[in-house]
């Protein structure tokens, strides 16, 4: 109010008497005096244990351990009136900054203030009466001072790309940044080191297609000349026949990718997916439990202001307040709505019917993205064939491919970051109550639409592409003039490892890497220099003086929540389990993009974002569930991958029912079909044919009946064998990963013994603590009674001695004789 222009703070304090009674409201959990032992495992365990403590301490961080590791501080709910449970050494240092700055934001949050219907700071930041809201970060991450913080701490051990082969120092970043923020580092350094074993294993399989290559029949014999497989043209009139043994490379390539090791690889993938779910539960278990968060009940949140405006204008409506008497209901009005009113189906109904419209228009756009690719493919790929450049004809499929995916990257890129605004949008005309209702449908809406944006066109190429041809003479047209693409000659595998490497990786450079790091740098110095004009209008030109922390976090960018970090890693989670038995090398990419990523996020976290608000959380919540459907959906997309787009099933039937020594000699010729050249429809026949040989019949891709069958170009009856072995195959698998994912998640508990028997053993000493503490408490209280009764005793006593005599010559006012004692007594 005193300033006409420029930046004023308003720095919030909290004395001990606050501190305590809200710490108490909160039920936060405090340590006691109490310290108990940590049971140590035993026998080869233990063993083992110390020997990977002793094979990692160059990768620990140096930052402050606890001195004892093996002693537990016991922790309770804060309560003031058994504050002499409590370790306080210093009540300037009992409740660290992080609980701190928790119980100022809920002061905060719960506040009302003079506005109407304005709930807290949330609702004063909404009308705009505050710009932000942050606690401080602890100094500053960098400079010469040797005065060393939390903040500088973890920016030297942690959030410096030189640190990258570290261990991340975990429970330092829980205490600064608080549990939420903890949790997501946790679950990403240990989805990290899960893709380690995976990379391996990728490698491997990648190095068995290398090795076997020269060994591959199928792909010799599509190279052998001396075949010469005439196939039919692949556009009409200005295609000609040409030979299969061109296609060489492409067969070699595919190998690479679709060979018997992409079975096992795909089985052990969905296992992975099992174990590292697993693995998570045990070690958010354990976190939970070191973390004193076991038993952590929910809190009932404050409604959202947007939700609480909503509520006033429905009150306001039906009660039909006249202006007389407004300002009276308005006082009382927030207590009244806050309990009993509340928005029902027919309030949401609007913001319902735009989310469920929205939504479907953005999957049709996704999809139409898709279509327009095809199209470009059609089109661009029947262009380039009516080329008088013989190198341009020759390498039409490459040009095409590498184009097309190029187009598609781009078009996933723009569309992402369109959805999540448009997610964020749809989720706020909804008016969720909470803002935990609104985290988990924003989060829901986003991941639906970047799943569909990210996997439509490897869906398409995987399971679409190829599949409505047609046959020579009876081709399937788009726009009445173009054909509807074939896959390559080795199959559309290696066209869809393409199409998931390009988008993937493209993903990870160019939307994970480059944008997260330029996008807030280009923000943070568009507001200082903002700033910057602001206050050398207002400063004196005379004084000048270092800036506060408050002015240098101000500048930094604001925290918005963690949505954008989990979302792209778990798209790429999709990306490593979803197609894997396409491109093996997946995990590999995965690995090396998540080392930077961990520092990456530390570094935005340490030094470009404000500090943010402490939550304390007991898992990742939704996220969970989600990964599961992931892990679930992968077994399934992955049995069809193998059955439907790679030649696994085919070769395996060609080999142990059509061979006729048991070996894939004749393989290529037996799932080519033959087509008379004169049945081609007027117009369509290759015009100026350069071919070397006079062609009567050419030969297509597909198990067909041949010309000279009474049933000519219908389905072959190993069309319907081949079909059965891959929809049996599809059924085996499935079954077979489910039963052995099933398996493992029975195995493995999901509470490891050691933390059960912690936090039953952390109940007992509990108990027993309270109960020495009472019992101590009543002798103490006990020996006051008794040695105030021996006091009074004593006095009285020798007021007795002194008073005997005395009594003999004193009369009482009515002539009657009373003792002194009997005196006392009455009194």
């Amino acid at each position: 109010q005193n300033k006409s222009q420029g930046l004023s703070f308003v720095r919030i304090h909290a004395p001990w008497q606050v501190l305590s009674r809200e710490a108490e409201f909160l039920k936060i959990k405090m340590p006691t005096k109490k310290m108990y032992e940590i049971t140590e495992e035993k026998g080869v365990l233990k063993t083992l244990n110390e020997i990977w403590c002793k094979l990692t301490e160059p990768l620990q961080p140096q930052v402050p351990q606890q001195e004892n590791t093996k002693m537990k501080t016991l922790s309770y709910p804060f309560s003031r009136e058994k504050i002499y449970l409590y370790n306080i050494k210093d009540k300037d240092t009992f409740f660290d900054n992080a609980t701190r700055s928790r119980i100022v934001r809920e002061i905060l949050k719960r506040t009302s203030t003079k506005a109407r219907n304005s709930m807290g700071i949330g609702t004063l930041i909404a009308n705009n009466v505050y710009d932000a809201a942050y606690p401080l970060h602890d100094g500053e991450y960098e400079g010469q001072n040797d005065d060393m913080n939390e903040r500088k701490l973890l920016y030297q051990e942690w959030a410096r790309y030189g640190v990258f082969y570290k261990f991340q120092p975990i429970d330092l970043i829980r205490k600064y940044f608080g549990e939420k923020i903890g949790l997501y580092f946790a679950w990403l350094g240990l989805y990290t080191e899960f893709l380690i074993p995976s990379s391996v294993v990728g490698i491997i399989v990648f190095l068995y297609g290398c090795i076997t290559i020269e060994n591959d029949i199928p792909s010799k014999e599509m190279c052998d000349q001396r075949n010469a497989f005439t196939m039919c043209p692949l556009c009409d009139k200005f295609c000609d026949y040409w030979n299969l043994s061109s296609a060489c490379a492409t067969a070699r390539a595919s190998h690479l990718f679709d060979n018997p090791a992409t079975v096992f690889f795909s089985i052990f993938m969905a296992l992975w997916a099992t174990m590292f779910l697993e693995q998570w539960k045990r070690l958010q278990m354990r976190l939970s439990y070191f973390w004193d968060l076991t038993g952590l009940e929910e809190e009932e949140e404050h409604p959202r202001p947007e939700y609480e405006n909503k509520l006033l204008q429905k009150k306001l409506k039906n009660k039909n307040i006249t202006t007389e008497n407004s300002n009276e209901v308005r006082c009382g009005l927030f207590f009244s709505f806050n309990e009993k009113e509340k928005l029902t189906w027919s309030d949401r109904m609007p913001g319902y019917a735009a989310n469920f419209g929205l939504i479907l228009f953005m999957i049709m756009l996704t999809f139409s993205a898709v279509f327009g690719v095809i199209v470009y493919r059609i089109t661009t790929a029947a262009a380039l064939s009516f080329s008088t450049n013989e190198t341009t004809r020759s390498n039409v499929r490459v040009t095409v491919t590498a184009t097309a995916v190029i187009i598609n990257l781009v078009v996933v890129l723009i569309l992402d970051e369109i959805y999540g605004a448009v997610a964020k949008w749809l989720t706020e005309i909804e008016i969720p109550k909470t803002e935990k209702t609104f985290e988990e449908r924003l989060i829901l809406k986003a991941f639906l639409l970047k799943f569909v944006n990210s996997y439509a066109s490897i869906f398409y190429v995987a399971f679409f592409k190829g599949r409505f041809v047609g046959r020579p003479g009876r081709y399937v047209y788009v726009f009445e003039g173009y054909r509807m693409e074939e896959c390559a000659p080795g199959g559309c595998l290696m066209e869809l490892c393409i199409q998931l490497s390009i988008i993937m990786l493209g993903k990870q450079l160019i939307q994970n890497n480059l944008f997260e790091i330029g996008i807030p740098k280009l923000k943070k110095l568009f507001r200082k220099l903002k700033d910057e004009r602001t206050v050398l209008k207002e400063m004196d030109t005379n004084q000048s003086k270092d800036p506060q922390q408050w002015d240098l976090d101000y500048i930094l960018e604001p925290f918005t929540g963690l949505t954008p970090e989990y979302m792209e890693m778990i798209i790429q989670f999709g990306f490593v389990t979803l197609f894997v038995a396409s491109f093996p090398l997946a995990p590999v990419f995965a690995l090396l993009n998540n080392i930077i990523e961990v520092r990456l996020d530390a570094k935005k976290f340490v030094t470009e974002l404000r500090r943010p608000d402490t939550v304390r959380e007991k898992d990742i919540g939704i996220w969970y569930n989600i990964l599961s459907v992931i892990g679930k959906l992968s077994v399934i997309i992955n049995a069809f991958v193998i059955a439907v787009t790679s030649d696994f099933i085919p070769r395996l039937m060609y080999q142990y029912a059509y061979s006729q020594n048991g070996t894939m000699h004749g393989f290529i010729n037996h799932t080519l079909s033959y087509f008379n050249v004169s049945q081609l429809k007027a117009g369509t026949q290759p015009e100026n044919s350069l071919f070397a040989q006079e062609v009567s019949f050419c030969r297509f891709k597909d198990y067909r009946e041949p010309p000279w069958s009474p049933h000519q170009y219908e389905f072959s009856k190993q069309y319907w064998a081949v079909l059965s072995a891959r929809l049996a195959f599809v059924i085996l698998f499935q079954n077979l990963v489910m039963f052995l994912s099933v398996l493992v998640d029975w195995m493995i508990p999901d509470i490891p013994k050691d933390i059960s028997e912690q936090i039953k053993k952390e109940k007992t000493v509990l108990v027993d603590f309270f109960l020495k503490e009472e019992h101590e408490k009543l002798k103490l209280i006990e020996s006051f009674i008794a040695h105030d009764k021996r006091k009074r005793r004593s006095g009285t006593k020798s007021k007795r001695s002194r008073a005997a005599s005395f009594s003999q010559c004193h009369h009482s006012p009515k002539g009657s004789f009373t003792s002194f004692s009997s005196q006392h007594t009455v009194v």
